[in-house]
Formats: C-alpha cells, structure tokens, sequence
C-alpha cells in the first residue's frame, strides 16, 4: 500500500494492448480498480452531462463495489446512467440470484445514479427485451465497462459456444454452457447445476469493443486459467475475454491467486 492509500501493484504486465497488476490481496485489488475508475470518472465528469457505464454482477466483484461506493464522494452519481450486462431468463428482480437483485445490493442503491437500466429476466418475450436493450445502448456511446471474467473465459454471458467478436446486435438471449452454470454453484448464488437458469440475456461482445474504456477485475484461483488464457492464449472465442488484448484502452487488475498461472 501507498502513503496515499493508493495500492500498489506487486507485479505489472502486458499483452498487445492489455494491461495488467497483480495486487497482494483482493481488498488491494478492488480498491485499485475503484480507484481507477472513480479518477477516469471524475475526468469524464468535467466535461459531459451524461456517462455511461456497463456494469458486471457477481461475487467477484464484492471488494470494488465496496470501495467504489465508499470512495467516491467527488463523482457526480446524477450524471451516471447505468447498465448491467445480463440477467437469467425466468428470473424476477427481487430473485436473491438475480443479477438486478445483487446491483441493488452492492452498488445502485448506494450511489444516487441518473438512471439504471435493468435487464428485464421475467419478460414475457425475451427477444423484445433485447430490442429494448439495443435501442437504449444505441442511444449513446458506452465510456466505461466495468467486468469480470467467467471460468470458461466469458465476459457477461458470451460464453464460448456464443460468443461472437463481430455480433450485430447489443443484446441477445443465450444458452449458457455447462461450465457457466457450475460457476454459479460454486459462486454459492444457486443450490445445484438443475436450479440454475438455462438461458439468460446478455449484452454482446459488440458493447465491450465499442466501450471507451474496460475495466476488469478478476480474483480467485478458480479464474487462474481464463486469465492464463486472456493473456497468453490465442485471440479467439475460445476464451471470449481475450477480446481485450486488442482493445485500446483496457486493464485488468488481479491478485495472486487469479494471476498464479502467469
């Protein structure tokens, strides 16, 4: 840690376009990404009416909304407006596991954004939920995407099988892949793989390649070979992450165990 309080990385490297720190914990290294984000943020805020961010929902994500919302008293929130990157099929918001539910829990209830886009998961008709979807992000470019990264390598619910790095579209409804679904046992956000949702909506890779900026946060071991792959693979939708290398302006921030196999 810095005399600041800014943490400082223990390990620093790169691949093609894509940086990356390996910090000593995960409260260092969600505090780093909440940093990162809050300066970027208050950049953006001197100039512009309205932000747009895209945010990820999942355990991994705890220690930076933690800090995100402690730390950000200088971002004007009323100039934010929000969206989440995917939501179960079938799933009502007040749902413990789903994802509106979580947002509400860690970061938009905690901060007095301009407007939160939810991902309607109990839409009668899926695919008109995503035509909603499309023309809400079509409104204005996306300056920030904040995300994680899954086992199978995805970012939201661009699992391999679907993945796409050219889809034409923002949303689409998806089946989730075997490895996607355990991830949601092991999370402890589901009792066992038959309770997890087969289907979900999801905004696209198109969004993350589009963002001006990403921001992906990645702890724990279980994630070690998505992140090996992220930066060390093949740019390939195999590992639907490795999108970021060829994004301009994209960081991801680890900690030793996610970074262990680098």
């Amino acid at each position: 840690m810095t005399e600041s309080g800014n943490p400082k990385p223990v390990r620093e490297l790169s691949s093609d376009s894509l940086k990356a720190a390996v910090y000593a914990n995960r409260q260092e290294m969600g505090k780093a990404a909440a940093l990162y984000v809050i300066d970027y943020l208050k950049e953006l805020q001197k100039s512009r009416d309205e932000i747009r961010i895209v945010v990820g929902s999942a355990p991994s994500q705890d220690e930076f909304y933690e800090h995100l919302s402690s730390l950000s008293e200088d971002i004007d929130w009323g100039k934010v407006v929000v969206f989440h990157m995917d939501e179960y099929v079938g799933l009502s918001a007040d749902h413990p596991a789903s994802f509106r539910a979580y947002q509400h829990q860690h970061f938009v209830s905690k901060v007095p954004l301009k407007a939160f886009h939810e991902i309607r998961g109990e839409a009668s008709d899926s695919e008109a939920e995503c035509q909603r979807l499309c023309a809400l992000l079509s409104e204005a470019p996306i300056d920030l995407a904040c995300c994680g990264i899954g086992e199978n390598g995805h970012l939201a619910f661009n699992d391999p099988p679907v993945a796409d790095f050219n889809d034409p579209v923002e949303a689409k409804v998806v089946e989730l892949d075997d490895i996607c679904r355990q991830q949601q046992v092991n999370d402890g956000c589901f009792p066992s793989f038959d309770a997890v949702p087969t289907h979900a909506i999801t905004l696209t890779l198109k969004v993350f390649k589009n963002a001006a900026m990403l921001s992906g946060v990645v702890p724990a071991s279980s994630k070690a070979e998505a992140v090996a792959a992220t930066l060390r693979g093949p740019i390939s939708t195999d590992c639907p992450a490795s999108l970021m290398r060829q994004h301009p302006n994209a960081r991801l921030f680890l900690e030793p165990d996610s970074a262990k196999l680098l």
